[in-house]
């Protein structure tokens, strides 16, 4: 079986630095999960008049308002099936600023769209289209691009200009021996919103299929792509 990184990354996708393969390999029969720890050398956040934007987010684990830096964090990454049948992989995030805060995404690859769809937040509100390609440091590198909100009977394309444009660059530094991320979220109109850089070690933790902490799946699952 494919992971859905592999489905959308195609012959590239071994092009990746070997253990971005093995992070970003994982699916639903893999028996196992990835588990990061380690240190957010920095994480930051655009102007005051961004603060109410970034408050918001934190109600539904998306964004948080928050500076630090060398703040613990943690990365956990389950792959499952969810309600749908779809391949799906978690991106649950902790951040321990002054307050503990989650960022919440649940990726699938859409059929429809042949691109990976992310879920952000802890219901699913927000579907985003991501365009994944391989950086010269054999990373793996996402970026944002359209954005559809979902609740009940209610659906509408999210206007940017209330929204971000997230940037994630994900890579294994060879002379640490460590993982690395960098994330920027800029609005064209706004400028810099949110971002964080840092590093982190991954536990590769067997598991068996069903086991996943029920405190890490989404509170629901959004059918519409």
């Amino acid at each position: 079986m494919q992971s859905i990184y592999q489905q959308a990354l195609g012959s590239d996708f071994a092009q990746l630095h070997p253990q971005i393969q093995r992070r970003f390999g994982l699916h639903s029969q893999s028996r196992v999960a990835a588990i990061g720890a380690g240190v957010m050398e920095r994480i930051w956040h655009g102007a005051y008049y961004t603060l109410p934007f970034l408050s918001v987010g934190a109600w539904r684990r998306i964004m948080f308002p928050e500076q630090g830096r060398n703040v613990p964090f943690t990365i956990e990454n389950y792959a499952y099936q969810d309600t749908f049948g779809r391949e799906t992989v978690t991106w649950i995030r902790t951040f321990r600023t002054i307050k503990v805060r989650r960022f919440d995404a649940y990726m699938i690859y859409s059929l429809q769209q042949g691109r990976i769809v992310d879920y952000l937040g802890s219901h699913q509100h927000l579907a985003v289209d991501l365009d994944i390609s391989v950086d010269h440091y054999g990373g793996i590198r996402m970026r944002s691009g359209a954005q559809r909100f979902y609740e009940g009977l209610i659906s509408f394309r999210f206007p940017m200009i209330f929204s971000g444009v997230a940037d994630v660059c994900e890579w294994y530094d060879e002379t640490e021996g460590r993982f690395r991320i960098e994330v920027q979220v800029h609005n064209r109109r706004w400028g810099p919103l949110f971002g964080y850089r840092g590093w982190f070690h991954t536990e590769w933790r067997p598991i068996v299929p069903g086991d996943i902490p029920r405190a890490l799946l989404p509170c629901r699952t959004e059918r519409r792509e």
